[in-house]
């Protein structure tokens, strides 16, 4: 498999080379970024900030924040959109979910949010080790909010169950565009299917969950489109959504056919808490994870999830970790 994405299907003279004015990266400039750095090098970790050039790890990382990444670093997909490379994946690494862990401890993280790659090699698709990175996770750090961000299992039930049962706070599983292009930006997935696997998981916890979606802009979409696909969103029990701004990551990747301006992701940040959505992050730079500790689960999720904790694990969560102070991430010294 390639590691360039699918064979391209839309009109590469289409692409914009030159980025406006508001699409600008901010370089490290504190401590906390080199320490960032260093532990995420010292525990071996992956995350989605490097493996997917996220514009934003500079800043992330100077707060002491990071999106870890966990089965590995080769995906089994190849979306026209994704930085990650296409190959056959390293078996899992058992010892992950404790280095995971230990990097939330050292970190003094209030909230951590745990993505991967697509893993069609495996029968669950990477399920399990979600599963066991949650747990993990949350018994060296108990007060902490965990957010996923899943692929989409091939709509496999028994493989979300497992990845429910393990109660993170935030179900994550990325849109990415509209309905039309979803075939030409989204490898093997498919548009229906991701909004179903979206209301599965909040069913399946008895919607003591928040779930969230994002979607890229600038890719071909049109208003409407845009539009109904926050329909369809809600239609499926999402409350949470982030639109941020498609940057070509190679050549060979999908060009980028607009570059949105700010204001008009303010106009449909807008839109979409007019429609219902209970938070929306929007703006050119906005990634899945971008800031995700400013959105807080409802209180009844909170008090589900130490409820059933307590119930099915025994863990000792008591009503004070429902009362998260807000505080920002930072490095333990």
């Amino acid at each position: 498999m390639s590691a360039c994405g699918p064979k391209m299907k839309l009109d590469p003279t289409l692409h914009r080379e030159q980025k406006p004015p508001w699409i600008k990266v901010r370089l490290p400039n504190n401590p906390a970024f080199w320490s960032t750095k260093s532990l995420i090098t010292d525990l071996k970790l992956v995350t989605v900030c490097e493996e997917a050039q996220c514009p934003n790890r500079w800043e992330c990382w100077g707060k002491g924040t990071a999106t870890f990444m966990i089965a590995g670093d080769k995906c089994t997909r190849a979306c026209g959109f994704c930085a990650v490379k296409t190959a056959r994946p390293d078996p899992l690494q058992d010892d992950e979910p404790a280095r995971v862990a230990e990097a939330a401890r050292r970190m003094n993280l209030k909230h951590i949010v745990i993505t991967a790659v697509a893993r069609d090699d495996l029968k669950d698709g990477g399920a399990a080790h979600f599963r066991d990175t949650i747990h993990t996770v949350r018994r060296a750090n108990p007060e902490i909010i965990i957010e996923v961000l899943v692929p989409d299992f091939n709509d496999r039930d028994w493989a979300l169950q497992m990845v429910m049962d393990a109660r993170p706070h935030i179900f994550n599983h990325n849109l990415e565009t509209v309905e039309r292009l979803t075939p030409l930006v989204r490898s093997r997935a498919k548009y229906q299917r991701s909004l179903i696997v979206l209301k599965k998981a909040r069913q399946m916890v008895n919607g003591h969950v928040a779930t969230k979606s994002g979607i890229m802009l600038g890719l071909g979409e049109r208003r409407a489109e845009i539009l109904n696909a926050m329909d369809d969103l809600l239609a499926h029990d999402v409350t949470v959504l982030t639109l941020g701004q498609y940057l070509r990551p190679t050549p060979k990747h999908l060009p980028v056919v607009e570059y949105i301006h700010p204001d008009q992701f303010e106009e449909y940040k807008q839109i979409a808490l007019g429609k219902g959505f209970r938070h929306v992050a929007s703006g050119p730079l906005v990634r899945s994870s971008y800031h995700a500790a400013d959105f807080r689960p409802e209180f009844d999720v909170l008090q589900a999830v130490e409820s059933d904790l307590r119930a099915i694990h025994g863990l000792e969560l008591g009503p004070e970790h429902l009362l998260l102070p807000a505080l920002k991430p930072s490095l333990a010294s």
